[in-house]
């Protein structure tokens, strides 16, 4: 008896330890927590595919009858850089998609501070707490200091929109999982708090769809270090922040250079980051702040992936290059210390000394007067020091040189999993996800015009096939949408290196000598890749998006910027809209994208706004109307929008 006593003291023991550092509160709902979506033919069982081999898809019937043979084994074997797609990888990207931060909670709670100034923890479990079980689609959060930006005070007591989600019936907020690590509590992103909402009718997850006011820049600004993000905003030069030149760091070359100061980056930051319009994020350390509208993750057939098409190599067409890359580079900016001379002429440890200088938790607080570099410094604190940067993640050969599959040289993946098992796992997940039932009613007849005006009005020309897209990269002086996120990622595109990947059933840690594969390119377009990266002879382009799923993605446009309320005459823009706490209605915002009158009114009211002017949001472009100026009537523009409005 006092054995089992024991060894029962011993089992709480060991699980507390664990739980550690391990998500506590991760939300991951039930059946009857989603909103069920609409059943496809495209979703038959027989369909569903066996195998991924890097992105062409075998059915359970082709799988079955390729293992009968040698040469099918080999061509479907993880050696070859196959991926077995069965229920354990798809429970494990689901459980991923909700749970997984990849160890981001150490960047954004201890080196951002996002959760240490005014808005914290605690407030933010008051605020769940308040909502007595009901469910929303914004949380609003009281600030727990007075703080100001860009000239305007936020007070203490103010309650103010985060854009984040919680079902109904639960105590967490859907994507923020909370970490305890280090004896503290600590908060993390997963997918789920850009890529899934909640019905603000009957406040379950509608999964896959985008977060549409998620309100980021509000979140990084609160931040007490948002300096460490100012690659992705307005900042010309390090060096026009300047004011003591004693305080110094000793360069990779050996040379003396100072840091800027940290209130006056950290003051610049803040005030362009707030600027940032609801659902959008910025990705691209290209020193200008250009976010990009969150995408939905009814992803399949919608490759190229990402706003530009940069993610087309590799598992699933690309969909894992993009997971990876949110996670791998979006979510740590310290892991591109090593390729920062080459990405923007700043030296790694003027790099990291700047992000590091005001950490939020001393423990990362970088001191120069210390006498070490900030790598040094670094790589004492860093909680992953097999891998640059505090995400967990596996340096690939090419490190820090970035390629087809991954922007900055890493591979996200947890210890005890294989290598990219998770982001493969996620993007098998996704490519179920099918959106639910809008409530768009559409007759036969209305239906059947709406398909005759979506051909004769050329929409078919590059929104074609089962999924509402050609697949193809347009150039930005085609498509003539606002320019700066089609180059954005121009110097990484300058720094791509052959791909390579350890075969996917590598465990984590990769042991020595591990299985090295090149990952296929043979079949990209180089127009395409130099479109997608804004590199060569062009100014970069957008992809073709597929059209499934609209209703559950407004606003619209790469830069969101088209964007219309309930009320046509007041509500337009984004300063007309999600400014003013407003979310787009999907019936008017599409009305917008095709109808001429309305966009210009729409674009208007954008450059109205001095913190969309910022952020280079306008709305413009795509000049494909549907309307009296081109010869429609007012009865096939509706037939239109409700068609586009209800594909599945």
């Amino acid at each position: 008896m006092k054995t089992k006593k024991w060894m029962f003291c011993l089992g709480a023991i060991l699980a507390f330890i664990l739980a550690l550092n391990k998500p506590v509160y991760a939300f991951i709902p039930s059946e009857d927590q989603i909103v069920k979506p609409d059943k496809v033919t495209w979703q038959k069982d027989q369909d569903q595919p066996a195998f991924d081999l890097w992105g062409r898809t075998f059915s359970h019937k082709e799988a079955h009858n390729l293992m009968q043979t040698a040469k099918g084994r080999e061509l479907l074997s993880p050696k070859n850089g196959a991926v077995k797609i069965d229920q354990a990888l798809l429970d494990l990207g689901r459980k991923s998609f909700y749970e997984e931060t990849f160890g981001n909670e150490v960047f954004l709670s201890d080196i951002l501070g996002a959760f240490n100034g005014p808005l914290t923890i605690e407030n933010f479990q008051k605020a769940i707490k308040e909502l007595n079980g009901k469910g929303t689609t914004n949380l609003q959060v009281e600030l727990a200091e007075t703080v100001t930006i860009g000239g305007k005070t936020y007070k203490k007591g103010t309650k103010v929109d985060t854009g984040f989600d919680v079902v109904k019936g639960s105590n967490e907020v859907l994507g923020l999982p909370i970490v305890k690590s280090e004896g503290k509590l600590k908060v993390g992103l997963s997918c789920v708090a850009c890529h899934a909402t909640v019905d603000p009718i009957n406040q379950k997850v509608i999964e896959g769809a985008v977060n549409t006011d998620a309100n980021f820049g509000l979140l990084l600004a609160l931040g007490t270090n948002t300096a460490a993000y100012f690659a992705r905003t307005e900042i010309a030069s390090l060096k026009d922040y300047v004011k003591n030149l004693e305080k110094t760091v000793v360069t990779s070359e050996g040379k003396k250079e100072p840091l800027p100061d940290s209130k006056a980056l950290e003051a610049a930051v803040d005030e362009s980051v707030i600027k940032w319009p609801k659902g959008n994020f910025d990705i691209t350390s290209d020193f200008i702040s250009n976010p990009t509208q969150i995408p939905d993750s009814f992803t399949l057939g919608d490759h190229p992936y990402s706003w530009s098409g940069f993610a087309m190599a590799g598992p699933f067409k690309g969909l894992s290059t993009l997971n990876n890359a949110v996670h791998a580079q979006g979510s740590d900016l310290t892991t591109i210390a090593e390729a920062s001379q080459a990405l923007f002429g700043i030296d790694k440890e003027v790099y990291l000394g700047t992000i590091l200088q005001n950490a939020a938790n001393p423990k990362y607080r970088f001191d120069p007067a210390k006498g070490k570099k900030p790598s040094e410094f670094f790589a004492q604190v860093d909680p992953t020091p097999d891998a640059p940067g505090v995400n967990n993640a596996i340096t690939l050969p090419s490190y820090p040189r970035s390629s087809l599959i991954s922007p900055n040289g890493l591979i996200v993946s947890s210890p005890g999993t294989n290598v990219e098992e998770q982001n493969n796992g996620m993007s098998a997940f996704q490519n179920t996800l099918v959106p639910p039932k809008t409530p768009i009613k559409i007759t036969d007849e209305e239906k059947q015009l709406g398909k005759q005006v979506f051909a004769n009005g050329s929409c078919i020309s590059c929104h074609a096939g089962r999924f509402y897209t050609n697949n193809q990269i347009i150039s930005v002086k085609k498509i003539g949408t606002e320019p700066t996120r089609a180059i954005g990622l121009r110097k990484v595109g300058e720094f791509l290196t052959d791909p390579v990947i350890y075969s996917p059933d590598t465990p984590v840690p990769v042991p020595k000598g591990s299985l090295l594969l090149k990952v296929p390119t043979q079949g990209l377009d180089p127009g395409q890749i130099n479109l997608a990266f804004g590199i060569g002879n062009t100014m970069g382009g957008y992809k073709v998006p597929s059209l499934i799923g609209l209703y559950w993605s407004a606003p619209y446009l790469h830069d969101g910027g088209v964007a219309v309320g309930a009320n046509t005459k007041s509500e337009l823009g984004i300063e007309g809209t999600l400014n003013k706490s407003i979310l787009p209605d999907p019936y008017n915002s599409l009305r917008a994208l095709v109808d001429k009158n309305l966009r210009n009114q729409v674009i208007k009211a954008n450059q109205s706004a001095e913190s969309l002017r910022k952020s280079n949001v306008t709305g413009e472009g795509h000049e494909y109307w549907v309307d009296a100026s081109t010869g429609f009537s007012q009865q096939e523009q509706d037939a239109l929008i409700k068609y586009l409005l209800t594909l599945k």
